[in-house]
């Protein structure tokens, strides 16, 4: 199921880039802080669990998701990576974990299991002293 990110939900603030860049670095705010609500967000309920039950760093304790994005030397550029990556991790709570239903052992495993130890005991009582 794929959910589509709604980018009005997403508020972007420009900040400086760090890292290097000469003069440029100093002046332009090219990098991105991207903060998405997911309380107040238009997720499914079930999305909103698995993503706020995610043990993510960049998941605040509010459930505010923030990214910083500053790969490109463009704001635009960084927005879009921002809001790529956030629909990535959307896209990752949004896949429902399989539900693991516990099986038994056949007869024929627990019988090789058996053999198995017997005779490992065999051997273990091979290695023995001799009592004479």
């Amino acid at each position: 199921m794929k959910i589509m990110l709604d980018p009005a939900e997403v508020e972007f603030s420009a900040i400086r880039a760090q890292g290097p860049g000469g003069q440029n670095v100093n002046k332009v705010s090219c990098a991105v802080h991207a903060r998405f609500d997911a309380h107040a967000s238009s997720l499914p309920e079930a999305v909103k669990e698995r993503l706020l039950a995610a043990r993510d760093s960049r998941i605040t304790q509010d459930g505010v998701v923030v990214l910083k994005a500053q790969a490109a030397r463009s704001l635009e550029q960084n927005k879009e990576d921002a809001l790529r990556r956030l629909q990535d991790i959307i896209d990752a709570a949004a896949v429902a974990p399989i539900v693991r239903r516990p099986t038994r052992p056949t007869r024929g495993s627990q019988r090789r299991r058996l053999d198995a130890k017997t005779k490992s005991g065999a051997v273990k009582l091979l290695r023995r002293k001799v009592i004479e």
